[in-house]
C-alpha cells in the first residue's frame, strides 16, 4: 500500500524537458482556435433563442392587444391591461437587439481576432504552431544527441559490469578446482583482468558523457524556457482577449444593464417632507370646504402620518391647496376626511 502522506512522484519520461514533450505546449494554439469556434457556435445558438423569444413576445402582444381592444374595458383598467402589451413589445425589441449584438458584434469580433491571431501557413496549419515546434526541435536537437550518447555509454557500462562479474565468478570456481591445469587458470585470470579493464574504460567514458550532459543542461533549460516564454506570451494574449469577449457577451445579455430594457411601471417616489404643514381649516369640529379643484388619484396612497390623506387609484376628491415647495397638496374627500398628499399622485379632472 502507498503512504497517503507521500505525494506522487512525477514520471521523468513525462517531464517537459524530455524530447518531444513540448507537444502539449505547441497544441495550445490549436486549442485556442477551437475555443473561439466553440464560443461562436454557443452564442450563435443563444442568439437564435433570443430571436425566437422576441418573435413570440411580439406575436403574443399583437394577438391579445386586438382582443383586449374589442372588450368593454375603459379608463385605468384598460390602460393597465394595455401596459402588459406595450411592455412585451419593448421586451421584444430588447431581445431582438440582444440577438443582433451577439451575432453582429461579438461573433464578428471573434472572427476578426482569429484572422489576426491565428495566421495559417500553407500545407502546415497555424504559423505560430510551426514556429514554436521548429524552435523547440532546434533547441532539443543537440540535447537529444547528448542523451543518446549518455544512454549508449550507460548501456556499455552496465554490460561491462556484467562481463566482469561473470569473469570473477569463473575465476573463483577455477581456483577451487584442483583438476584444472595451470595454463587454463592463467587464461581465465587474464580474461577477468581484461573484463576489469574494459569495465574501467566504460565507466570512465560514461562519467565523461554524464559530465558533458550535466554541464550542458543549464544552457538547454534556458533556451527551452525562452521558447516557452514566447508561447506563454501568446497564451496570455489569448486569455486576455477571451476575458474581454466574455465581458462583452455578459453586457449584451444583462438586460438589467441595457438602456432599452423594458422596465415595469414604478410609482413616483414620494417627496421628502420638510418643515411644518399648515393647519387644516375647521369650523365647529367639521371640515370647511371652500372652493377647490376636483382631482383623480393616479395611484394608491396610504398616509404614513395622521395628517396625510389616504386614497385608492381612480378615487376623486377636492384639492383645496396648491402644491407647496416640498411637493405636497392638501385634499378633502367627500364626507370630511382631509389631509396632505403627494402632488404627483393625482391629476385634475377635465
Amino acid at each position: 500500500m502507498t503512504d497517503p502522506q507521500k505525494e506522487p512522484q512525477e514520471d521523468p519520461n513525462q517531464s517537459f524537458w524530455m524530447p518531444g514533450n513540448y507537444v502539449d505546449t505547441v497544441q495550445r494554439t490549436q486549442n485556442g482556435f477551437q475555443v473561439c469556434e466553440d464560443i461562436v457556435a454557443c452564442f450563435k445558438d443563444r442568439a437564435r433563442v433570443e430571436k425566437r423569444y422576441a418573435q413570440q413576445l411580439k406575436e403574443w402582444s399583437s394577438k391579445w392587444k386586438s382582443i383586449a381592444d374589442s372588450r368593454p374595458l375603459y379608463g385605468s383598467l384598460m390602460r393597465a391591461f394595455q401596459s402588459f402589451f406595450s411592455s412585451a413589445e419593448r421586451l421584444s425589441v430588447l431581445h431582438s437587439s440582444i440577438s443582433h449584438s451577439l451575432v453582429s458584434e461579438d461573433e464578428e469580433r471573434i472572427h476578426s481576432w482569429q484572422k489576426e491571431a491565428f495566421q495559417r501557413k500553407m500545407f502546415y496549419g497555424f504559423r505560430e504552431t510551426y514556429d514554436l515546434e521548429t524552435a523547440f526541435a532546434r533547441v532539443q536537437k543537440p540535447w537529444v544527441k547528448k542523451l543518446k550518447k549518455l544512454e549508449s555509454a550507460q548501456h556499455a557500462h552496465h554490460k561491462s559490469c556484467e562481463k566482469e562479474l561473470s569473469a570473477l565468478d569463473k575465476e573463483r570456481q577455477a581456483k577451487h578446482n584442483p583438476k584444472l591445469k595451470e595454463h587454463m587458470l592463467a587464461k581465465i585470470q587474464q580474461a577477468r583482468e581484461k573484463a576489469t579493464q574494459d569495465r574501467d574504460k566504460a565507466r570512465e567514458r560514461y562519467e565523461k558523457v554524464l559530465e558533458d550532459v550535466t554541464g550542458y543542461a543549464p544552457r538547454y533549460m534556458e533556451e527551452m524556457e525562452a521558447v516557452f516564454d514566447q508561447s506563454q506570451e501568446q497564451e496570455r494574449k489569448r486569455i486576455s482577449f477571451l476575458k474581454q469577449t466574455f465581458l462583452s457577451i455578459h453586457r449584451h445579455l444583462d438586460v438589467t444593464n441595457n438602456d432599452r430594457c423594458a422596465s415595469e411601471w414604478v410609482p413616483p417616489v414620494k417627496k421628502k417632507k420638510h418643515g411644518k404643514k399648515p393647519k387644516p381649516l375647521t369650523g365647529d369640529g367639521k371640515t370647511v370646504m371652500i372652493g377647490g379643484v376636483r382631482v383623480k388619484a393616479l395611484y394608491d396612497y396610504v398616509g404614513e402620518e395622521a395628517d396625510e390623506l389616504s386614497f385608492k387609484a381612480g378615487e376623486e376628491f377636492l384639492k383645496v391647496e396648491e402644491e407647496d415647495e416640498q411637493g405636497w397638496c392638501r385634499g378633502v374627500k367627500e364626507g370630511g376626511p382631509e389631509g396632505f398628499y403627494p402632488a404627483n399622485y393625482a391629476q385634475v379632472v377635465q
